[in-house]
Parts: C-alpha cells; structure tokens; sequence
C-alpha cells in the first residue's frame, strides 16, 4: 500500500486529478498538506494546481510561511489572485506581508475593493501584536433582532466566516455591546430579543496589546474566539483559539532561543543562511567568553592558596557546575512563571525570601553528599570548605537566578534571556570567588 508521499508522488507524475484529489477523503488536509510541504516549491505548486481552488487555498495554510512565499512566487497573477480571495482573511494578510513588493502589487489589482482594503489594514498591524494574528472573518448581529433573525443571516454568512460558534453584537459605529453563543441562539424562543440573551460582560483585547497577552487570555478565559477592539472600541476582528496557540508556540521558539543566548531566528534553523547564525550567536559568546575571564582573574587572585592545596582545584569544577544547575533551575522557573503571569515583579520580595529557604535545603544536601568525598580527597580542613562552599554557592546561585529575570523585566528586557548560558556564567564567577575566598580565610585561620 502507497504511503501519502508516495500517492502525491506518483500524481506528480501522472498529474491525475481524480486520483490526486482523493487523497483527501482518505487524509486530513493538515496531513496532505503537511505531506506537500516536503517538497520543492515547483513540485509543491504543481500539486497543488490538481486540487479544486477551495481545497488548495486550505491546504496551502497548511504550508510552512516560507513555503507558501516560495509557491507563490511561481504562480500566476490570476491564479495567486484567486487563491489570496478563498484563503482566511488572518492567513492572507500573513501570506501578503511575506511577499516582495513585486508580487504584492501584482496581487492587489486582482481582489475586489473590500478585500483589498481588509488585507491592507490587517497587514498594517506590528509583528507580535494582536492586531497581526486577528481575522475580520466574524459574524456580528445587532441588539434589536429577534433571535429568529440572527439565525436567518448566521445560516447566510456561515460559509464566509472563520467561526459562527460565538457572534458578537455590535451598535450602528460597530462599538462591542454583548456576544451571543450559537448554543445561546439554538436555545433561546425565535422571538427572543438579542438584547435580553446576549452577555455584555465582554472579554476582549486591543489591536495593540502583544499576541502572547491575547493567547493568555484566551487560555484563562477558556475562550474559542476573543474579540480585538481599536481606540474607539469598536470591533475590528477576532482571534480565534487555534490562531492563539500558534502564536503560543511562535513565542515558545523565541524563549526557547533566547534562553539558549541565541538571538531570535526569523527562520528555521534548516533555512537560515550561515552568516545569520552567525550573527545571531556570535554576541553572546563573545559576552560570556569576557564573564568567564572574571573566573579566571579570581584563580588568578588566588593562585598562592591553589598551589598550597591543590586538592582544592579538584572541587572546583563539581561546586560551579552545581551553582550554575541550581541558577538555571531557578530563572527558568521565575521566566515561565513571568510570562504566563503567575507572578509579577511586586512579588520578587516574597519569592526572594522563599527562594532563600529552599536554596539553603539543597545546598546544604548537596554538601552532606560531598563532604566525605572530600575529606577523603583532601582531608577534613578541604572537607569542611567544600561542604560550607557548596551551601554558599547553591544559594547564591539559586537568588541570582531567581534576581535576574526580575532585574531583566524591570528594565523592559526579556526575562527568557536571564536563562542558561547567563546565568551559567554569572553562577561560575560567584562560584569561583566564594570558594577560594572561604579556602583562603579558612586556610588561614
């Protein structure tokens, strides 16, 4: 049995329609699409010209954002014309900000006058705003109808519309009054008033609050469509739950690239040209190269009390490997505890002093797991600095880590940067200082 790769394959070269199309009953568009998008972007086009242009504008949304710029740039101005007005009015306008110029103005010409002042004003939005990830595909009705009525235009405009599950209730300037659920209508008497069954207690966000604010919302709320309003509170679209975990994980990539030290990819990593990696990597290391050499001018500082008791050095590595684990442990938890909102930086006083309490506990279980390990390597004087610097170190460790994202957000700066590498770094010099200089007074005593 032909696998789906193997099908489209074979109706590449075939170029059967019938048999190319019924892959679809056999598949969901998300895989068939997902499928296309293994290959080149002229063998991609080519398949997706065998399907009817409803089919193909649902499953080209189902191709990477890279792909789809590549496929349309093959197409044609009547067929990329006609396949911008079947696709969602959110996909389109992602589509459009992704083309050149050229291929931009070739599109416009080719929507009618209402579609193209909707892509332009949904493509206007910023990059990781709300108003960049909503639709205008929503249904609204008005207070004064009778329910009968709003079922009567929802049965006309369904075809149209991303969702009808919610529809929001506007007055004469659109300004939000109320939403009405599709089980509210279904339930209510035909000659029900709107105004008597709609819920005026509205969540909804502005144009210009971030996406990831707008998913969380959306997430607490338990929400399947969020209405986004302008400065005027009128309603200009919608982000519905599937837009929102998109832009939940576009913003998990981005944390998770930052909190590597790596700058934020505008493509994937099999995409994006060397010199970008480069670039985006180079900065960081070069900062941590210069913070690790504070490491070194603290050996170097102490270098007298190394050479007396060498039996030290052999510590060394274990105790700053363990400040740097127990430092990250505690900024990725501070880092996903700020962005989801759980806590914000009034409560960095109360989470300091708990954070003291349980950097104490492990540091001073970790240093009951050394301490004989180290009298047996260096005696109990070399035991007893290890135990005392593991306990110092861990706790230091873990307040930097848990400071840092706090230090970060206070001054505008992304939290997610205060993970791995950073605090690594940050953890080695503390290490470094607070252990010779315990050896050094100890010693000395």
């Amino acid at each position: 049995m032909l696998t789906l790769a193997e099908k489209l394959e074979k109706g590449l070269v075939t170029l059967d329609k019938v048999e190319v199309r019924a892959t679809l009953e056999d598949n969901h568009h998300a895989d068939v699409g997902s499928t296309i998008a293994d290959f080149a972007a002229k063998e991609a086009q080519q398949l997706l010209a065998l399907f009817s242009l409803n089919d193909r504008a649902e499953l080209f949304a189902y191709l990477p954002p890279y792909m789809q710029a590549d496929v349309a740039a093959l197409m044609s101005r009547t067929k990329l014309a006609a396949l911008f007005s079947r696709m969602d009015a959110d996909e389109r306008a992602d589509l459009y900000n992704d083309l050149d110029e050229s291929h931009r103005a070739m599109i416009l010409p080719g929507l009618a006058q209402a579609e193209r002042e909707d892509l332009r004003r949904l493509a206007s939005y910023p990059e990781g705003s709300a108003g960049a990830i909503m639709t205008s595909d929503y249904a609204t009705i008005k207070a004064h109808w009778l329910v009968s009525r709003a079922i009567k235009q929802l049965r006309l405009e369904a075809p149209d519309k991303e969702t009808i599950y919610q529809t929001y209730v506007i007055d004469p300037q659109r300004k939000l009054l109320g939403t009405v659920s599709l089980r509210e209508l279904i339930l209510a008497s035909p000659d029900a008033l709107i105004a008597d069954i709609m819920r005026t207690d509205v969540v909804s966000v502005h144009v210009d609050e971030s996406q990831e604010h707008a998913a969380e919302q959306i997430r607490h709320y338990d929400l399947l469509a969020m209405p986004v309003t302008d400065e005027q509170d009128s309603l200009v679209g919608i982000i519905t739950y599937d837009d929102a975990m998109d832009a939940v994980v576009e913003e998990a990539t981005e944390d998770a690239q930052k909190s590597a030290s790596v700058g934020v990819l505008e493509e994937t990593v099999d995409r994006v040209s060397l010199r970008e990696l480069y670039r985006k990597r180079i900065f960081w290391l070069i900062l941590l190269v210069f913070g690790a050499m504070f490491s070194g001018a603290g050996i170097a500082h102490y270098e007298d009390t190394i050479s007396t008791h060498v039996a030290l050095v052999f510590f060394l590595p274990l105790l700053i490997g363990s400040g740097g684990n127990a430092g990250s442990q505690a900024a990725a938890l501070m880092v996903r505890a700020l962005a989801t909102g759980e806590v914000d930086k009034s409560d960095w006083a109360k989470l300091f002093s708990r954070e003291m309490l349980v950097g104490a506990a492990l540091g001073g279980t970790m240093a009951i797991a050394v301490f004989s390990l180290a009298v047996f390597r260096g005696g109990f004087e070399v035991g007893l600095i290890v135990a005392i610097s593991m306990i110092v170190i861990v706790l230091a460790s873990s307040l930097i880590g848990l400071s840092l994202p706090f230090i970060l957000n206070k001054f505008k700066m992304d939290p997610a940067t205060a993970s791995g590498p950073l605090v690594a770094t940050i953890a080695d010099v503390a290490g470094v200082l607070i252990y010779f200089g315990l050896a050094s007074s100890i010693l000395t005593l």
